[in-house]
């Protein structure tokens, strides 16, 4: 090994397995800024890996990198907030001040400067990542004094610490939020409760998963239960759907309860180890994480007991390192494994076969939270908010065109209308909910059919993104668009391909070079997607410019050639209708 590759220290904090692979190469890439090869050739013949096994999950990952990056690895968040606030300004300012195209290093390798699809910080942005830290509120002023600070090398210590500050506002307390759990507090009211009460009392909740699929808990544990042992449990802190903030302020504030849920769980199922896996962008969270996790060991909560009870439960804190595509369960769980995050074929899901072939429960950071205050609060505290089919609160990431971009924990059932009302949202003219693979609503929906967050009329992984008159709506669909192109794994030949084809027919119509041919290839791709593509990802990209087309003709139109304006889109704003969810 070259003497200054040296990562035999690293290797030696961690088992020689697959299963620490990412974690190895994350290091590796925050030491040299690159994963070299001679820190492959290490990992082949001290972990008996194969090149191919180390090389494939380097070029998989965003922020692994077989090229050196800069010493100061500068990450600007490009989703749609970002851009609204001024993102591409920024950028372009500091490009033009440390003398480095985007997505470049500069020659003496000190900085380079890279967009990423979004950092978790909708709510308070311009925002980026230098080295792991997080920058908010970036203006055009501070991007000067961030290339003036880089340029003198100074250390990321002593820079303004209001430069990495991030603040967690919430406007809306109800039921979760405003009932924080002292350590240890819901692992004694399951003790005394047994694991077969627990089990009926998530059924009696009616909590369904936090995460957008909204199944119902209850049933995928019992599922996990009764599945021959052993069991794992994963905690998917990967949000990474544009839009969508709200772990963020859950795991940095109520840590303890997401462990506390998932150690319920574990109890409850017969599970002896779980995995926290975060994504890549939330890295300046770790340490607390470490902290909270140390603490509850020293308490007795995590380990080879638990609260003086046998088995044991132990969580590992697992970082990904940018790919969106992990936020699906399965894709999360080959992740874990040290592997590329592709999405398994399903079945068997993850209560059958999942973290190394073993029965898996996977829930999300807010369905942990809040099966730690049932167990401690009951049932009928939880079901007595919402609707029949949507029991309890949600927590929304509200951010856009809104006075008060953050976080708002509403009843399920509340009309988008009392949502916008109290984020201060004016002049309305679209709702994204869900993030891009959601649903997009437009303004005339919300007096007439006063469209409502629930499972039954507009189910939502959280992201709740406003958009005002002044906004292009097509160019937001393209920039959605783009994300989705830019996250597809390549697995699937639909996803592969049909990203391609919606983002080229985007282009073409911002461009004004759209026929009514477009359109019409258009919806072709998106119906072929959303039926054959492996995984949620690919049957959802087309749903931002479906959307568009549906609600917004008249700005398509516009947008077509000029010898195409006089198209008439009815027909295909009624198959797009029938392709696109409710």
């Amino acid at each position: 090994m070259h003497p200054e590759h040296d990562i035999s220290d690293i290797l030696a904090r961690y088992p020689a397995s697959q299963g620490a692979l990412l974690q190895v190469l994350r290091q590796v890439q925050a030491r040299f800024q690159h994963v070299p090869g001679s820190a492959i050739a290490a990992l082949v013949l001290q972990w008996r890996l194969s090149h191919a096994a180390v090389r494939s999950v380097v070029s998989f990952y965003h922020f692994l990198s077989f090229e050196p990056r800069g010493r100061y690895t500068l990450y600007l968040s490009d989703s749609v907030t970002d851009r609204m606030l001024g993102s591409e300004a920024v950028l372009q300012l500091l490009s033009e001040r440390l003398g480095v195209q985007a997505d470049h290093t500069r020659a003496d390798g000190l900085v380079s400067i890279h967009r990423t699809s979004c950092t978790g910080l909708c709510d308070q942005g311009p925002a980026g990542l230098i080295n792991g830290r997080p920058l908010t509120n970036l203006t055009l002023r501070r991007a000067d004094e961030i290339a003036d600070l880089i340029e003198a090398q100074a250390p990321l210590d002593q820079w303004p610490t209001d430069f990495f500050e991030v603040h967690n506002p919430v406007w809306r307390h109800q039921l979760t939020l405003s009932h924080p759990i002292a350590p240890g507090q819901a692992l004694a009211r399951l003790n005394a409760m047994g694991p077969d009460a627990m089990l009926a009392a998530l059924r009696d909740a009616g909590l369904r998963g936090r995460g957008g699929a909204g199944f119902a808990t209850w049933q995928k544990w019992v599922a996990c239960r009764h599945a021959p042992g052993p069991r794992a449990i994963t905690c998917n802190a990967d949000e990474g759907e544009p839009g969508t903030f709200k772990d963020r302020m859950l795991l940095m504030q109520w840590a303890h309860e997401v462990m506390e849920g998932m150690t319920i769980a574990a109890l409850t199922v017969g599970a002896s180890q779980g995995f926290l896996y975060v994504r890549g962008e939330y890295e300046f969270i770790e340490p607390h994480l470490r902290e909270v996790l140390q603490a509850r060991r020293d308490q007795g909560l995590l380990g080879p007991s638990v609260m003086g009870g046998s088995p044991g439960f132990d969580i590992q804190l697992h970082m990904g390192a940018g790919a969106y595509v992990c936020g699906e369960e399965t894709a999360l769980i080959e992740s874990v494994e040290g592997k590329r995050g592709i999405p398994r074929t399903r079945p068997p899901f993850p209560v059958d076969r999942g973290y190394l072939g073993l029965p898996t429960v996977n829930n999300n950071v807010e369905t942990f939270v809040q099966v730690a205050q049932i167990a401690l609060h009951g049932a009928g505290w939880f079901n007595a908010h919402g609707t029949p089919a949507s029991r309890g609160t949600r927590i929304l990431s509200v951010a856009g065109d809104v006075a008060r971009p953050g976080l708002y924990e509403v009843p399920w059932g509340v009309t988008v209308a009392e949502v916008l009302s109290d984020c201060g949202a004016q002049d309305v003219q679209a709702v994204l909910v869900g993030g891009p693979s959601g649903k997009l609503i437009d303004a005339t929906q919300l007096p007439q059919r006063q469209r409502q967050i629930s499972f039954e009329d507009l189910p939502t992984g959280g992201a709740f993104t406003v958009f005002n008159q002044t906004r292009d709506m097509v160019d937001v669909a393209r920039q959605y668009t783009r994300f989705f192109a830019h996250e597809s794994c390549g697995f699937c030949t639909p996803c592969r391909v049909g990203c391609g084809q919606l983002l080229e027919t985007a282009e073409r119509l911002m461009q004004g070079h759209a026929s009514q041919r477009d359109i019409v290839r258009l919806q072709e791709t998106a119906e072929l997607m959303h039926r054959y593509s492996h995984c949620g990802l690919g049957q959802t990209a087309a749903h931002p410019l479906m959307d568009v087309i549906a609600h917004f003709p008249d700005q398509i139109k516009r947008k077509l050639a000029a010898d195409e304006q006089a198209f008439d889109l009815d027909a295909a704003v009624v198959n797009m209708q029938e392709i696109s969810p409710p």
